[in-house]
């Protein structure tokens, strides 16, 4: 196995970091990772920022959702899908300009998390775990303002970057779906992807039905059906009206 697959199947999401900052020299080549990243014909849609003022970590610690180890990270970037910059020399330039649109938020917001993870895998191979945080997509009034977003200019992640304490270096690596479950040739088979009962039985280990019933009970509970999906859809909604509305 060679070392960038080894890097890729080792990586695991961290949420607890040593008390050390990360050399400029490494925080250079995770940003380089993101630049040097696919981009939608070659704009580079999309802005990170690179969140240094501690005060600032710590507001977003509780605005994301209450994830106190946010706080702690050495290296916090938000990447935001940006057709702001690109908008703006269109009107300078071009007689007749349209308004970015829905197409333009997806493509973005593709180049924004194209980039990010780049990010994430130069910072595995540096040794340096990383955590994606999708809630900077809740509270969107919120972050617009404490980031100063302007006009067409979104939050797609953010994702947190440090050196991982033993117990997360030790901690097993949750186990993902099988190849075959996700993995269909050509076109959609939806006989396969409606077998989710046995796609989670065997992910978790799960033998009894009662059992596999209380798992995905408690699973919608805490994801489908909780305050802050509610909040991500309703943010959502907000951020698309911001991307794609009037100057």
């Amino acid at each position: 196995m060679n070392e960038i697959i080894r890097s890729l199947t080792e990586r695991k999401s961290v949420r607890a970091f040593e008390d050390k900052a990360l050399p400029e020299s490494v925080r250079n080549a995770i940003l380089q990772a993101a630049i040097d990243a696919p981009t939608a014909g070659n704009m580079t849609l999309y802005t990170i920022l690179d969140i240094t003022d501690q005060n600032l970590k710590e507001t977003l610690a509780v605005t994301c959702d209450n994830q106190p180890f946010i706080a702690k990270a050495p290296m916090v970037l938000v990447f935001c899908a940006d057709y702001h910059r690109w908008y703006e020399l269109f009107r300078r330039h071009v007689d007749e300009v349209r308004k970015p649109s829905y197409g333009d938020l997806l493509l973005a917001n593709a180049d924004a998390l194209i980039a990010a993870q780049n990010c994430v895998v130069a910072a595995q191979s540096l040794g340096v775990g990383s955590c994606y945080i999708g809630d900077i997509t809740e509270n969107f009034e919120r972050h617009r303002e404490l980031l100063s977003l302007p006009s067409h200019v979104v939050p797609a992640c953010m994702v947190v970057f440090g050196y991982p304490t033993q117990q997360q270096l030790n901690r097993e690596k949750p186990r993902r779906f099988s190849r075959e479950d996700i993995v269909f040739e050509n076109t959609y088979d939806e006989e396969r992807a409606l077998s989710m009962e046995q796609m989670i039985s065997t992910r978790q280990g799960i033998d009894e039905d009662e059992a596999l019933d209380t798992w995905v009970r408690n699973f919608a509970r805490r994801k489908w059906n909780s305050d802050f999906s509610v909040e991500m859809s309703r943010s959502c909604k907000e951020i698309i009206d911001y991307f794609c509305g009037e100057d």
